[in-house]
């Protein structure tokens, strides 16, 4: 790992955390708006999904409490009582092959896209046909 940082230019494209940690907001906001369309279908009437502006938890450790401006995929159910059906939105999207870790907050469930890279776009594409809730 040491070695890599001989090289300061390709750092980021070679240490997937220093990516993940650098990467802009804009680039995060505009994969969750190519999202958007797809958790719409999805969701069909049982809610509406949006992306907002978040924060991401960056460290544990030494740095608990850091945060770094990043952008989620929110879905909000649209019954009055939305407490079942959240809870089953987080298992469904636990539960997929590659699992997708979210969080409840305001009722409704959140998606940090902050480390959700472009290559694997596709694959949470096709995973969101498996949800079932």
């Amino acid at each position: 790992t040491l070695r890599l940082y001989r090289d300061p230019d390709r750092l980021a494209e070679r240490l997937p955390t220093l990516r993940l940690l650098t990467r802009p907001c804009k680039d995060i906001e505009a994969l969750g708006k190519r999202l958007l369309p797809h958790t719409q279908a999805l969701l069909g009437e049982l809610g509406t999904a949006s992306v907002e502006t978040c924060s991401s938890q960056i460290g544990s450790g030494a740095l608990p409490v850091e945060r770094l401006p990043s952008a989620a995929l929110v879905i909000r159910p649209s019954a009055k009582k939305p407490g079942k059906l959240l809870l089953a939105i987080e298992a469904a999207f636990r539960k997929l092959p590659t699992p997708v870790i979210g969080y409840i907050r305001d009722d409704a469930y959140h998606l940090d896209l902050r480390c959700l890279e472009a290559k694997d776009e596709s694959r949470f594409v096709t995973q969101l046909a498996q949800l079932r809730f």
